[in-house]
């Protein structure tokens, strides 16, 4: 494919590839352009040594914090991007989520949509990635249009038994929403077998829903849509006055090439995408593309996370564990006033991951032998609101690399939906004073490393004077350009933030195929 496109979509994950798929049927022209490469099917996408511990699948790229200090981010840059390594779990943000909502460390602002506006959007969405899930076991779930598209995933017996005992305490457990390609009524034809090696993992047979598989290759199979590999935006050129994008200027396998596009759609991750306004500041825009507003770079946000490991006091069998998930705290505690966030499971931890873990092995060994840990693990993620600051930022050192600035803005809760977890542990059947932070879920225990999560350098607005995006993702000072990762989030909740980016990209996507249809018409009638 040569020549101008009517689309440009840079980077292929959660929001780029899903952007391509709803496009593709329009026969518009469309290039995506991906960084990195496929991700290669070989025997070491099951291994626990390979992806854990020695990080075969960690994208070789170095930021810097705030101090200039190197380190390595837990990135991926892959066809189908962050979404090839995620857990799969495919939550919505509550109603709430898309008000003001007050933290006992600060606040967390209004959308500029309302949660009915992208309804539609995550019903596509979950249909799209196929969404294993029960309505009307959670109690804070937002309404939806539809039921998921599958059925919830069965817990297995321990997993089952944590639920039925937290049911019996007078919690609310739910399954989990799974995104995996799963047919437990006919196992002889489902892609999925409930392997140990999904959360974290790459999937070997492709029967995780991620935005390469569900996405990305069913776009390449239109004829107008072409994607190019090993492929970096470095810059985009504007005409004279700055309103529109003239050009995408490319690295591609070492060489420069350039790329003309009716529309440029950044999609790179929200600190590569800041990364790539920033760097493309020219004299209509001094301080970085679109960027008048000096928004750019700041409210960077990634979850407070913390993966943590329980011990059953009976052992966990358990292979496929990431099937549970609590939300009674996730507006506030029993004595606390404000939201905390959410529990779910992860994984099951295998002795491999444990390898350099000291926290672990000083806490267990030598009472516990570390396979006796993991046959006894239970395996809990806890998320909790990271809250938008203009401090939390990304800019570009001398070298152009991106630094990254960061402080905890929630941390009180952090520590109490921990502290929450803990006090029922024995509800659970769990040894109540083991309970400690894994940190090879977590890939590192450099905090600002882990950015599966990232979120918010962009945010969109109805303001030009405090958002970089109109409510379209549309950039307010330029007018062809766009944004459809999690950089346009104004705040981030407490749930993983992929099946918004996927829902709000259909979202964005309808918007874009009617504009190009209204100047397709323009075009035709001053013909």
């Amino acid at each position: 494919m040569n020549g101008a496109y009517d689309v440009i979509i840079i980077g292929s994950g959660a929001g780029g590839g899903t952007l391509a798929y709803h496009l593709a049927p329009s026969g518009k022209r469309i290039l995506l352009l991906e960084r990195g490469d496929w991700l290669p099917r070989e025997q070491p996408n099951w291994s626990a040594a390979d992806v854990f511990v020695d990080g075969r699948y960690n994208s070789p790229d170095t930021w810097f914090d705030e101090r200039g200090k190197a380190f390595q981010p837990q990135i991926h840059y892959y066809v189908g991007g962050a979404t090839k390594m995620y857990g799969a779990a495919l939550y919505r943000l509550r109603v709430e989520d898309f008000d003001q909502v007050v933290h006992h460390d600060g606040i967390s602002p209004a959308w500029p949509i309302r949660y009915e506006q992208m309804e539609p959007y995550y019903t596509k969405a979950e249909q799209l990635y196929q969404v294993h899930g029960a309505r009307g076991e959670d109690p804070t779930e937002p309404p939806a249009s539809a039921p998921y598209p599958f059925p919830a995933v069965s817990h297995e017996p321990r997993i089952q038994q944590l639920s039925d005992d937290l049911a019996a305490a007078g919690y609310h457990p739910f399954h989990a929403p799974c995104a995996i390609m799963l047919n437990e009524a006919n196992m002889a034809y489902s892609t999925c077998i409930r392997c140990p090696t999904c959360d974290g993992f790459p999937c070997l047979v492709h029967a995780k829903s991620d935005a390469e598989v569900n996405a990305v290759r069913p776009a390449l199979e239109h004829p107008n849509v072409g994607m190019l590999t090993n492929a970096q935006a470095v810059r985009l050129e504007t005409n004279a006055a700055g309103t529109e994008v003239t050009e995408v200027v490319v690295d591609h396998e070492g060489h420069e090439e350039r790329y003309r596009g009716g529309i440029v759609v950044v999609s790179c991750g929200a600190a590569n995408s800041a990364k790539l306004l920033l760097a493309s500041a020219n004299d209509a825009h001094p301080c970085g593309l679109a960027n008048g507003s000096d928004q750019v770079g700041r409210n960077y946000m990634f979850h407070d996370s913390q993966a943590v490991l329980a011990l059953s006091i009976e052992p966990n069998p358990t292979v496929f564990q990431k099937t549970v998930a609590v939300n009674d705290f996730y507006f506030r505690g029993p004595d606390f006033d404000y939201p905390l966030g959410n529990i779910q499971m992860i994984g099951k931890s295998q002795p491999a991951m444990y390898r350099g873990e000291k926290p672990i092995e000083t806490k267990f060994a030598p009472s516990w032998a570390l396979q006796e840990v993991a046959e006894h693990a239970v395996d809990f993620w806890l998320s909790t609101e990271d809250l938008p600051s203009p401090d939390n930022r990304v800019t570009l050192n001398p070298d152009g690399n991106i630094q990254l600035r960061y402080r905890l803005t929630n941390p009180t809760a952090g520590d109490r939906l921990f502290r929450q977890l803990r006090s029922m542990l024995g509800i659970m059947r769990m040894h109540e004073d083991h309970l400690a932070r894994r940190w090879a879920y977590m890939k590192t225990d450099i905090p600002v490393a882990g950015v599966a999560h990232q979120a918010g350098t962009c945010r969109f607005g109805n303001d030009p004077a405090d958002s970089v995006l109109n409510p379209n993702c549309q950039a307010h000072e330029v007018q062809n350009l766009y944004v459809v990762d999690t950089s346009f989030f104004p705040s981030i909740g407490a749930v993983n933030p992929a099946l918004t980016a996927m829902a709000n990209a259909m979202r964005v996507g309808d918007h874009l195929l009617e504009r190009m249809g209204a100047q397709a018409s323009v075009r035709a009638s001053a013909a």
